[in-house]
């Protein structure tokens, strides 16, 4: 097991039960206490974990784990829901992405379609992002126009969030919005950790003649902090195969087209 699958596993067991000791760490992720105490000691450094006498407990930023310590959580869901999410895009749409592992794996699938790749030069797609990893992947794409909100970059997203943000989209007209949240509930809708990355994605849903969620089994029927739309205002909803059939029925009965993948 590599450095970046331990401090994952590390900081998913820390988020399950807000502090861990180093033996029962090292035992849950089959290495040496002494691996474990260096990987607790690197990631206090870096302000994801705060180090007690024997272990460590949750810090308030690991909350909402950085973008490059998700990758590896539902990887295989992920990447099937990003396929089918991309399949429902025609080609010469206008497509908000905000950021996340999972749009990201959207915004992959877009542009390896050879339907779009065939275009040559010609812009077959436009994607507006406030996701500077995601503009940075797809800036490379000629027959891909792609359009970047301004923005305070959040480290733990790579999202701009911010007024620069909203007063962009205020201006544009978007066919879809495909969005990654970290709950969706029947009652409360989509909804994130940060305020200020809600914002953002509500604009976008608030341009968009369809939303797009994309969501895995593990965040349906949760709510988080900061709403980002209503159900009613969901057109599809992208989920795994895992998705409980109550949920799905739930979701479907208030107009939501949802595919389990």
């Amino acid at each position: 097991m590599g450095a970046h699958e331990r401090w994952t596993g590390l900081l998913d067991a820390l988020s399950e039960r807000g502090r861990i000791e180093v033996a029962e760490a090292a035992e849950l992720l089959g290495v040496s206490a002494a691996t474990i105490r260096r990987d607790m000691d690197e990631l206090a450094r870096q302000q994801l974990l705060t180090r007690t006498r024997g272990g460590a407990v949750l810090s308030g930023v690991a909350y909402d784990l950085p973008l490059r310590y998700k990758t590896a959580r539902q990887a295989d869901e992920k990447q099937r829901i990003a396929r089918a999410a991309a399949g429902l895009v025609p080609p010469g749409a206008v497509v908000a992405l905000n950021g996340g592992t999972t749009t990201s794996e959207v915004a992959r699938e877009l542009v390896t379609r050879a339907d779009l790749a065939d275009h040559g030069t010609v812009t077959a797609l436009t994607i507006v992002t406030n996701a500077i990893n995601i503009a940075n992947e797809l800036a490379v794409r000629p027959y891909v126009k792609t359009v970047v909100t301004g923005g305070v970059a959040r480290p733990s997203s790579y999202e701009l969030t911010g007024p620069l943000v909203t007063s962009v989209l205020q201006g544009l007209a978007l066919d879809y919005a495909i969005l990654g949240v970290n709950a969706v509930d029947p009652r409360f809708g989509a909804a994130t950790h940060d305020e200020g990355e809600a914002g953002a994605n509500r604009a976008m849903a608030e341009r968009a003649d369809r939303v797009i969620v994309v969501a895995d089994s593990t965040k349906l029927g949760r709510r988080a902090f900061a709403r980002v739309c209503t159900v009613a205002e969901i057109s599809v909803l992208v989920t795994d195969r895992d998705a409980p059939d109550e949920l799905v029925e739930q979701f479907s009965s208030q107009g939501v087209e949802v595919h389990r993948v």
